[in-house]
């Protein structure tokens, strides 16, 4: 018999539930067609009949909790949804005890079990630090690439949650003073310009301005997204390769600004855009090196990182060249190796950590 616990990942259209052992195996998961926005009630009552089923499936195992990823302001320690842009409906809606609820008066949740809920990007940023690209590394910060760009921040191996559980909200970083408003009320923040709504947005400004191969594909592709841009990018399409160039741009003036600030040994790229990297990851990194001092004096490729920062500002101040290179710690910008599990996996987690947690307090 071995521990498990299970773990939740909500999105606006699918609601996916995974059974994960406690060293990190997939047991199963099954994916499921919601519609989020109808409200809560649908979506929880779908979520606890997949849970159920999982759980009572592997009853011979020990079942340590269930963990929740969900969209949006999360607040941890009360278990509520507090707000959700996407999620209409579910405004201070109270996650954990509706699910707790439910599942105990099933009998399938035992009184030992925890139920525990995170945003979706700390989960996925917290499993990729269990067994995914940070694993064994103390401190890393995750960016995730969807619609917009979520965050986490990990220290001594804990998710940093600042004053009030806010931390991370990178996508929130101003990258272009005066550019593009955004929903959050500021102008030019990083998710308007590095996000899948950010590379969707660039498209349809192309295709007004004459991009014809755009335009066609779009007219083509009744599925047209960042994947179709994607595939003419790697095809040569110059329209298309702009589009990642500017993206890659930006986010690597966002990571030149999380690099110079927090001065992390990992920073790991993820989410559904990622998936583009060959396509950005270039213009990225010359970006990183142009503006981050600290990355130019602590990346593997210090050298050729401090010529490219050089070549694109000459002005601007160098790393002592009495340094020497194998004295100070590099920092590794890499991409996530879980894909979209990295959320189950770090849901599930920090289920059973909580779980561990209450049996220690019990004693």
């Amino acid at each position: 018999m071995s521990d498990f616990s299970i773990g939740v990942d909500l999105g606006g259209t699918n609601l996916r539930v995974a059974a994960v052992t406690s060293e990190g195996r997939l047991l199963e998961k099954v994916s499921i067609e919601t519609k989020v926005s109808l409200g809560p009630e649908p979506a929880i009552d779908k979520m606890c009949g997949a849970i159920q089923q999982l759980i009572a499936k592997y009853k011979n195992n020990n079942l340590c909790g269930v963990g929740l990823g969900l969209p949006g302001i999360v607040d941890i320690e009360n278990g509520i949804m507090r707000k959700a842009a996407n999620l209409p409906g579910w405004e201070n809606y109270p996650a954990r005890a509706e699910i707790e609820r439910r599942l105990r008066t099933s009998g399938i949740l035992q009184n030992h079990a925890q139920v525990v809920v995170e945003n979706d990007a700390r989960a996925a940023g917290f499993g990729e630090h269990w067994i995914g690209a940070g694993r064994g590394v103390r401190n890393m910060a995750m960016l995730t690439l969807g619609t917009g760009i979520g965050g986490c921040v990990i220290l001594d191996g804990k998710i940093w949650y600042g004053m009030n559980g806010m931390a991370g909200e990178f996508g929130h970083v101003t990258v272009e003073p005066d550019g593009q408003p955004c929903g959050c009320g500021n102008r030019g923040c990083a998710e308007r310009y590095a996000s899948a709504s950010a590379i969707m947005r660039m498209a349809r400004e192309a295709i007004a301005s004459g991009a014809g191969s755009l335009a066609q594909a779009a007219s083509s592709d009744a599925e047209f997204g960042v994947k179709s841009i994607f595939q003419l990018a790697m095809q040569g399409d110059e329209h298309a390769r702009k589009i990642f160039r500017t993206f890659g741009r930006y986010l690597g003036i966002l990571l030149a600004d999380l690099v110079n600030i927090l001065n992390l040994e990992m920073f790991v790229i993820g989410g559904g855009v990622a998936s583009a990297w060959e396509s950005f990851a270039p213009t990225m990194m010359n970006e990183l090196c142009a503006r981050s001092i600290v990355f130019g004096a602590t990346a593997s490729n210090a050298a050729s990182c401090a010529a490219a920062s050089n070549a694109a500002s000459p002005k601007k101040e160098t790393v002592d060249s009495q340094v020497p290179a194998n004295s100070l710690r590099q920092t590794v910008i890499t991409r996530a190796v879980l894909g979209s599990d990295a959320g189950l996996y770090g849901a599930a987690h920090l289920a059973e950590l909580a779980n561990h947690k209450f049996a220690k307090d019990m004693k």
